[in-house]
């Protein structure tokens, strides 16, 4: 199968639109299929992935104004160029915003099916970034994701929003998690050490540091005697946090087996953001036997077992992390029942499983396209 991945992100940038297009192509690749990815291109000075697992046409882009990590693809002949080139079988969106927008348009001119990825709450982040919007976010989102001949929601939340806003077919597919990287025993007492000299407990924090995330609730936990957050990520929001958090540890932005012994040495992980269409931090927060802390919306409802794997606290609620994180402190028995439990539920949610999954979404699209030809 020849399919072409147009994503608004892609290794180096680290972010999950990023991360799931680099995980779908290196299955697809080692079940014998034959993708190409479109992206845009990295920010002078940041290099392309060395090791991507299959071609990459980057296209010519810009910095988002305000956020200058999120690239913005100029219009360009490439991505049709690539479709033809490539004879597309089918076209894989991933979380199409502007690319993904153009990537949908030359589809359909070409008669080419496509399969959209829903990623982003733009509507979440219309009320983040202008406090409002979100009307208009859903109409670019019903307009985008209608064309497609299938949209993939990470999460029973996400499916839900997308049908009640009136996007039509649309399906579960969720993420997989790399549980060979994300593990309990890269556990690293000499960084614990250093992260917490007193022995504090250790809570931290992984993702982006952005408005939408909201990681300034963690301030509560800040306060708590005898805990120590820790924080890893970059972005726009790094200064302020810096200051509302005393005392926490700033790690800056951190990948690979480096990530994965950060987490495995946490002692408890807190996700902030109410607008998570899934939270892959949580799965591989879970991966490394920790207890979990999160909003109870969006992608962390079907992720986190409430009372079982973690807690589920109220969105935007200071005072419910505060209490949380006080309440897995006090007790180490409930931290390690929660944490093998979380371990448990997602060593069989693997990248090849899910992988798969997908690998039918298309084979159904492409059927579906030929039953329709046919009649």
């Amino acid at each position: 199968m020849r399919v072409v991945i147009v994503t608004e992100s892609f290794p180096p940038d680290v972010n999950g639109v990023a991360h799931c297009a680099l995980q779908t192509a290196r299955h697809l690749v080692d079940r014998g299929h034959a993708p190409v990815v479109v992206a845009p291109a990295p920010a002078p000075g940041n290099k392309p992935d060395a090791h991507a697992p299959c071609p990459v046409v980057h296209i010519p882009s810009l910095p988002l104004p305000g956020y200058p990590q999120v690239r913005v693809a100029l219009p360009s002949r490439r991505l049709a160029a690539t479709l033809i080139a490539q004879r597309a079988d089918v076209v894989h969106l991933a979380s199409p915003f502007v690319l993904g927008v153009r990537g949908m348009a030359a589809a359909a001119r070409l008669g080419i099916p496509a399969v959209a990825v829903y990623q982003t709450d733009l509507a979440g982040y219309a009320r983040t970034y202008m406090g409002a919007g979100e009307a208009a976010a859903w109409r670019r989102i019903r307009s985008v994701h209608g064309a497609a001949d299938l949209t993939l929601a990470p999460s029973s939340a996400a499916l839900h929003d997308l049908e009640t806003h009136g996007v039509p077919r649309v399906e579960l597919w969720p993420r997989g998690v790399d549980t060979e990287r994300f593990r309990p025993d890269r556990r690293d007492e000499a960084l614990r050490r250093e992260l917490a000299p007193n022995g504090e407990l250790i809570v931290g924090y992984v993702g982006r540091l952005a408005p939408e995330k909201q990681v300034e609730l963690l301030a509560g936990a800040c306060g708590l005697e005898g805990v120590r957050v820790v924080i890893v990520g970059d972005g726009p929001s790094r200064p302020g946090l810096e200051q509302a958090l005393p005392g926490a540890v700033f790690l800056g932005r951190r990948t690979g087996d480096d990530l994965a012994r950060i987490f495995a040495s946490l002692d408890a992980f807190v996700h902030t953001g109410p607008f998570e269409t899934f939270c892959q931090t949580v799965q591989e927060a879970m991966a490394s036997g920790l207890p979990v802390v999160a909003p109870a919306a969006g992608g962390p409802l079907d992720l986190v077992a409430h009372g079982h794997t973690g807690l589920l606290v109220p969105p935007r609620d200071a005072t419910a992390v505060r209490e949380a994180v006080r309440s897995l402190a006090a007790d180490p028995g409930l931290r390690a029942a929660f944490g093998a439990a979380g371990r448990a539920t997602v060593e069989g949610r693997t990248w090849a499983a899910v992988g798969d999954q997908l690998i039918g979404h298309y084979a159904k699209v492409l059927a579906g396209r030929r039953t329709a030809v046919a009649a």
